[in-house]
């Protein structure tokens, strides 16, 4: 039998996804013996974001503003929006340099398998945000998953009956890849969103 301490540090590690028990175990057990210093940092780190971040009341990713630096920056095209489902994505776009407009973090995706519909991705905001007065494009930037897919149409259906121009993010071959090496699914959707030169 194991101190309450430890089960409930256990317990605590397996709400993080992909973590189950045996993993959870193996964490706390290097944290506790191996890495002390770390898991106060961790601890210290975890508190402060807790106590600190809050969404964007624009763009409804994380930040330490009510406002993000993003939103917040004049240089961002106020025309342009972006709609991601999760901060990673954001990032990634952000990583890119290609793009200059401002966007909106769904914070998930729809999914009603997993209860997750359009309250819990904030589509009222959304669609607030979208009709403005300032944008006149929206960039749907979901993933290439059936969620992501259902997701974008969804989104775009109420979008497009609202009159705003909505775009998709394309799909196909990627820079510097290789035909052959290419999966079909891919090369097909390639084919189809081909673009005239």
């Amino acid at each position: 039998m194991q101190p309450a301490a430890l089960d409930h540090l256990i317990a605590a590690l397996r709400v993080l996804p992909g973590v189950g028990p045996k993993s959870a175990a193996r964490m706390a057990y290097h944290l506790l013996q191996r890495d002390r210093r770390g898991a106060e940092t961790l601890a210290g780190a975890l508190d402060h974001a807790l106590k600190h971040l809050v969404h964007c009341r624009l763009c409804n990713n994380f930040s330490e503003a009510e406002v993000c630096e993003v939103c917040a920056s004049p240089r961002r095209d106020r025309r342009k929006l972006a709609v991601v489902e999760m901060p990673a994505d954001f990032n990634m776009m952000e990583a890119t340099q290609s793009y200059d407009g401002r966007y909106f973090v769904l914070m998930g995706r729809l999914s009603p398998l997993d209860g997750i519909g359009p309250r819990e991705i904030h589509l009222d905001r959304l669609i607030a945000r979208a009709l403005d007065g300032e944008v006149e494009e929206v960039l749907l930037a979901t993933n290439f998953t059936p969620e992501g897919e259902a997701t974008a149409h969804t989104i775009g259906e109420l979008l497009k009956a609202r009159g705003l121009k909505v775009s998709r993010l394309a799909r196909g071959v990627p820079a510097g890849g290789e035909l052959e090496y290419v999966d079909s699914g891919t090369l097909a959707q390639a084919v189809r969103d081909r673009r005239t030169l």
